[in-house]
């Protein structure tokens, strides 16, 4: 099995409360997708799924499954680099078991990218 960059093959969760992320794009706070590239909406929709975890009292190092939809692999891998560092400054340098796929459309048909993810948060006390 090739060294993980990037992302984890497998991830053992610590015992804790199950939280299910739904679909999240760049959807801004009235409902509406924006940006034009899929880097501009790549980032706007990690930072939607670090609020909706935050709102379920979790934080970006309890995701331990994520998968990436995209409509556009070839602008992804082109867009890489650029990507990373966005990944890393809104979720550091943790690394959750991760899939990317390549879809012919999202539901917002402006949507370009969409996660979903799973977090295990920590039970408290």
């Amino acid at each position: 099995m090739a060294a993980p960059v990037g992302y984890a093959h497998a991830v053992v969760a610590a015992p804790g409360r199950l939280v299910f992320l739904g679909g999240q794009v760049a959807h801004d706070a009235d409902g509406v997708c924006r940006g034009d590239s899929l880097v501009e909406q790549f980032e706007r929709a990690l930072a939607n799924v670090v609020r909706a975890l935050e709102a379920a009292g979790g934080f970006p190092e309890h995701l331990v499954s994520m998968q990436i939809y995209t409509t556009d692999v070839a602008a992804y891998r082109a867009a890489a680099r650029e990507l990373g560092d966005l990944y890393r400054r809104a979720v550091g340098r943790h690394y959750p078991a991760m899939a990317l796929l390549e879809v012919r459309a999202l539901y917002d048909p402006n949507a370009l990218v969409e996660f979903v993810c799973t977090a295990v948060v920590p039970e408290v006390g």
